[in-house]
């Protein structure tokens, strides 16, 4: 039994092609009940980089549903907004445009600057807002988070797990549908500038639609991918690949695979909740800048723009991901 096994796992790394026994986080979920189909890694400490603005959005959505303040609340460039590093949108002090848009603009264009105007619209301050996310980020059950901005350039303090993440696009999701059209699109326009999107997925995946990419050296090429097919919706999670394409390839792999095997895993899968902790893990994030961007890579470096290993082919015809193999008994 322990040779057959050992043979088997020698064939899944070579399905899964060099680098398989050293991959980054992933994970893959039905978002309404929460089944999970596939899971690596799901709790090693990652830093979220732009993937922090699904919980910007999602503070402002609770705002936005309370009253606090309405779609076309003027969000104002402040100095602090405009001292952020790239990306960024780059209007002037004391310019402003509607909440939503700016919320649109985080999403699509992934600006730091707006991140921090739509933080200090909804929270009066953007260390009143990091408070709320994380509040939302206790409520939500995210226990391995901690945010300390709101858009998520590098700072130790500011970390996550590929499960909080599914958690917290579960949220969005669920609570916030008339939301969804945010996360679907792939431009908006600003003072007469057309902004594009950095989810190539969106574009190139039969049936994405949704949610966010993020990029900083220290953590790699992150994305959360959703999509749609026949009235199925799943969720992807990939944290730390090298470029744009292996990231959008990694996730399109899980979620053909996915599709592929939903009824048998709507069945037999677990939950988010459900998945194993680690017997142990390491209590500070993992660091790549180094492997991302070289020896002499920088304390900052923002998401690139535009990405820099483009891809127009469709991926949606890739290899399977084998489904992992049961633990031996």
């Amino acid at each position: 039994m322990l040779r057959r096994a050992f043979f088997c796992l020698v064939a899944v790394a070579a399905l899964l092609g060099p680098g398989a026994a050293k991959a980054s986080p992933a994970l893959v979920f039905e978002p309404y009940n929460g089944t999970v189909f596939y899971a690596e890694d799901p709790d090693t400490l990652w830093f979220p980089a732009s993937l922090t603005k699904m919980m910007t959005a999602y503070v402002a959505f609770h705002a936005l549903r309370n009253g606090e303040v309405k779609p076309d609340t003027p969000a104002v460039v402040t100095k602090n907004a405009l001292a952020q590093p790239p990306t960024k949108l780059g209007l002037p002090v004391g310019s402003s445009i509607p909440l939503e848009t700016a919320i649109r603009v985080i999403i699509v264009k992934s600006a730091n600057d707006v991140a921090v105007m739509v933080a200090e619209t909804v929270g009066g301050s953007e260390e009143a807002f990091v408070e709320r996310m994380n509040e939302a980020a206790k409520r939500l059950g995210m226990t391995s988070t901690q945010f300390a901005n709101p858009h998520g350039l590098p700072n130790e303090q500011q970390y996550t797990t590929a499960r909080d993440l599914g958690r917290l696009a579960r949220a969005l999701i669920i609570e916030f549908p008339e939301y969804a059209d945010i996360f679907s699109m792939t431009s908006v326009s600003v003072a007469k500038r057309q902004l594009r999107t950095h989810n190539g997925l969106l574009r190139t995946f039969n049936g994405a639609d949704g949610m966010k990419t993020g990029f900083i050296c220290h953590s790699g090429f992150n994305i959360v991918v959703s999509a749609t097919r026949d009235g199925r919706k799943l969720v992807a999670v990939v944290l730390g690949e090298k470029s744009t394409r292996i990231r959008n390839e990694r996730a399109a792999q899980l979620l053909e695979n996915g599709f592929k095997r939903y009824f048998w895993k709507s069945l037999f899968g677990t939950s988010l909740n459900g998945l194993p902790l680690p017997a142990d893990r390491d209590d500070r994030p993992v660091h790549l800048g180094k492997i991302i961007c070289g020896p002499n890579y920088g304390a900052i470096r923002p998401e690139f723009t535009p990405d820099l290993f483009p891809s127009q082919t469709p991926v949606t015809r890739l290899a399977d991901v084998p489904t992992p193999l049961p633990p031996l008994n």
